[in-house]
Parts: structure tokens; sequence; C-alpha cells
């Protein structure tokens, strides 16, 4: 069964197309190790709320946008190795691939796939 990584990310305005850059080079590096879809959300209608939203999760400031995204693998097995292999993977080291965002704020998860319609 399918796995799906989520990621929502608070990514600085200004640096849209830097981060639509560092996406796909990255998305290229994982369609590499497995990865079935990438898919990259950025931000139109996210509100900032009372209790929870997008923004207070990532302490989204002013001049940032939420990025929301996720990549469907084909397991969860293949999903584990690609993550270890792109770690161990020099072209997606810091130094060669900076982020273009506050990685401390990023929020990642792994999920099994529920429903699909």
């Amino acid at each position: 069964m399918n796995y799906i990584d989520g990621f929502v990310i608070a990514v600085p305005t200004a640096n849209k197309e830097a981060y639509k850059a560092y996406s796909e080079k990255s998305s290229a590096l994982f369609k590499e190790f497995g990865v079935l879809q990438i898919v990259e959300g950025w931000g139109d209608d996210v509100q900032p709320g009372k209790l929870t939203s997008f923004p207070q999760a990532v302490m989204c400031k002013e001049d940032e946008t939420v990025v929301f995204s996720w990549m469907t693998w084909p397991s969860k097995e293949v999903r584990d190795a690609a993550w270890e292999k792109m770690m161990a993977d020099p072209r997606f080291a810091p130094e060669n691939m900076p982020m273009p965002f506050d990685g401390k704020r990023l929020i990642y998860g792994g999920f099994e796939k529920l429903v699909e319609l």
C-alpha cells in the first residue's frame, strides 16, 4: 500500500522562485530513489486561526508564505530506504542544496493511506 510523507513549511515570500528551484532539484533525487508523486502547494488562502492553523504551526511571519506538500511512495519500506539514501547522498547535502527556508520550523511526518477517492 502507498505511503505518504507530508510537510508544512514557512517560506520567505521573496524566496518563492528559489523554493521552486529547490523543490525541482530535490524532487529529481526523490524520483531517482522511488517516489511516485510530489505535490507542492504555495499558500493562497491560508488564514491564521484563533487556536490552531497552518501559519501558527510553523510560526509564519508576515513576510512568509505557508507551503503544504506531500510525497506518495509505493510503500513505507521504499520511503525509508529512499530517505536513508537521500541523507547519505552528497547532492542533497546543505552545501550543495541549501534550503531557502528555516528548516527548524518545518513540520514533517509519514502517514499510512487511509482513504483515497
